[in-house]
């Protein structure tokens, strides 16, 4: 009997690629793994590069595979392939959400849009154009008020302001930054909405026929208010009230339902405070960076292969989440410049409860805090008996961490 295949749209330089090849292989399952470019030689037999504007050829492709062996599901690793995960899907007649779903997924305006069918509470919103004038901008907007790109992950590119000065700084910086990204654009969309102030956390979750199945709460333990918002540790269980949790459940399945998202993995971000619970976002993928390594289920099943098997249709029953509490940092990025080293891992390593520390950005290579940055210095991993002990193993570990960066000439130029 053949092994079912998977169709996974990715960019080459994603996290998540690894963990999903790997989850698909632990699982016997075959795959074939589009990109935006090259991949490294350990998948090359088994990718293939796409381009987006090439569509017809590049689908034409795939229908002819797809006849030689069926593909059972294809799925985005990423939100830079969402669209052209679902159009494939569509054309494959594979099981997907819908166009506006993913679109709602992936652009913060479309989701605000969205939720206003909801009883769910929001903060003040308006979508603003690059052209629109910041004089009449600043006189609008509520303050504190947090400006942000419609489509970046990772809170980059957003900034808190609290004041029509501050925001007129935060404007010109948001612009700079979108001229980059998009050389080719003429005018850039973005949004501004009250700051929303409270804890904040993140539940990872898939929806199955329209129906919400909580996988991990993660709690934020450093409060996220601003002026940036890099955040760092995640701890789960996460050690809200009971009633809180099922709260944040049923608030996050009435926000995936009202944007269209029936099947698949969902991520989610809220925060809570003594006016109710909000949705920051909603995205409809697993949780970002290697951040799934804290997470095992069943015996020892990772994320990934949840969420694989569910797309295959080989998931009868969610396996419970191991009992222990499982933590990450994120390793925040100090300064901007070229990384020389970072010193202290062995000793990190020895504090006890931590698993791994993985430096994920290259050494003598330019790295960028937020809000331009785009990634983090590396993850620290901890796992123990509750989620207090964890947090502490991971602020201690960090602390015995020696980051050296030098500046980089072209980035003060």
């Amino acid at each position: 009997m053949t092994s079912p295949r998977m169709l996974f749209v990715s960019t080459a330089s994603s996290y998540r690629n690894h963990a999903f090849i790997r989850a698909a292989q632990t699982l016997d399952m075959q795959w074939l793994l589009l990109c935006d470019s090259t991949v490294p030689a350990d998948y090359a037999n088994n990718s293939m590069v796409y381009n987006p504007r090439a569509y017809a050829t590049m689908i034409a492709t795939i229908i002819d595979l797809h006849h030689q062996q069926p593909f059972v599901a294809c799925m985005a690793l990423d939100d830079s392939g969402a669209h052209i995960a679902q159009q494939i899907a569509v054309d494959l007649a594979l099981p997907h959400n819908s166009t506006t779903a993913t679109e709602a997924a992936r652009n913060k305006h479309a989701m605000r849009l969205a939720l206003q069918t909801t009883t769910i509470p929001l903060p003040w919103f308006r979508c603003f154009v690059s052209s629109d004038d910041i004089a009449m901008i600043t006189a609008t907007v509520p303050y504190p008020c947090v400006i942000k790109p419609l489509e970046l992950n990772g809170s980059r590119g957003v900034m808190r302001a609290d004041t029509p000065a501050q925001l007129v700084i935060a404007h010109a910086r948001l612009l700079r930054m979108l001229a980059t990204l998009y050389p080719n654009s003429q005018e850039y969309e973005f949004l501004i909405e009250s700051f929303i102030p409270g804890n904040e956390v993140a539940l990872e979750a898939m929806m199955d026929n329209g129906v919400l199945i909580p996988l991990a709460l993660f709690d934020k333990p450093d409060p996220l208010d601003g002026p940036f918002f890099e955040e760092t540790i995640y701890v789960t269980p996460s050690r809200l009230p009971e009633s809180t949790q099922q709260a944040i459940y049923a608030i996050t399945q009435t926000a995936a339902l009202a944007i269209g998202l029936v099947n698949g993995p969902v991520h989610a971000e809220l925060r809570i405070n003594s006016t109710g619970i909000y949705i920051v976002e909603i995205a409809g993928r697993s949780i970002g960076g290697l951040c799934s390594q804290t997470l095992r289920f069943g015996s020892d099943e990772s994320l990934e292969m949840l969420i694989v098997r569910q797309a295959s249709g080989l998931l009868t029953a969610t396996p419970t989440r191991r009992h222990e509490a499982g933590g990450v940092m994120m390793i925040p990025i100090p300064t901007s410049g070229i990384l020389q080293q970072v010193h202290g891992i062995e000793t990190a390593l020895a504090v006890p409860l931590i698993e791994s520390i993985e430096i994920t950005s290259p050494l003598y290579q330019p790295i960028i805090t937020l809000p331009e940055g785009e990634s983090y210095l590396g993850f620290i991993f901890a796992r123990g008996q509750s989620p207090a002990t964890v947090e502490q193993a991971l602020r201690d570990a960090h602390a015995l961490l020696r980051i050296q960066i030098i500046p980089d000439i072209q980035l003060i130029s």
